[in-house]
């Protein structure tokens, strides 16, 4: 774990986790989302953990969903039209690396507020491997709600071969001062 030091007032080091903030005297909290500070134009961060597909994850959204399409569903018809194999729904995909993006970026948010451009790039299959990549396109404070910064980032999500499945454009609210909101919430 990389940690980082600071000299305090009293001349001792204190120790600090990265990742982390101090709430007590070693005692912490992981940080989750950032706030409008945090985020710079061009920034790009790639994302940790990744996630595989499960069949559990891929059964489950077409039951939710109701999909009766049988490219998703039923694998003799996918070995005669094309795939081969059942192809995972989209909205698998796009769930699995939005929530890759989450605890970096907007776990903080108080809403959503924009999907846009969505590109499903390459199949998807159960058992691949997804990992997600961000990169912020747009920062800045709302003129609207002015305790929030709106932030525009382009989401991509490759597969374990490095091959991209999918891209789009997502604008989200993020506190304009974290701080204030980890005090208020104890996050």
């Amino acid at each position: 774990m990389d940690t980082s030091t600071s000299t305090s007032t009293d001349g001792t080091e204190d120790f600090l986790p990265q990742g982390f903030r101090r709430i007590g005297e070693l005692r912490f909290r992981e940080t989750v989302g950032a706030g409008l500070a945090d985020f710079r134009t061009g920034m790009v961060i790639e994302h940790r953990p990744r996630r595989t597909v499960t069949e559990l994850d891929h059964a489950m959204t077409l039951a939710l969903t109701g999909n009766p399409a049988p490219v998703h569903s039923d694998a003799e018809y996918c070995r005669t039209v094309g795939p081969g194999r059942p192809l995972v729904c989209g909205i698998v995909s796009l769930g699995i690396v939005i929530g890759l993006t989450v605890r970096a970026t907007s776990g903080l948010t108080s809403a959503n507020l924009a999907l846009d451009g969505m590109r499903f790039t390459a199949p998807v299959f159960v058992g691949d491997t997804l990992s997600a990549t961000t990169e912020v396109v747009e920062a800045r404070r709302s003129s609207s709600r002015p305790e929030h910064g709106i932030v525009t980032c382009r989401i991509t999500g490759h597969n374990q071969d490095g091959v991209q499945v999918l891209t789009a454009k997502r604008t989200f609210f993020v506190p304009a001062e974290a701080q204030v909101v980890r005090d208020a919430t104890g996050y």
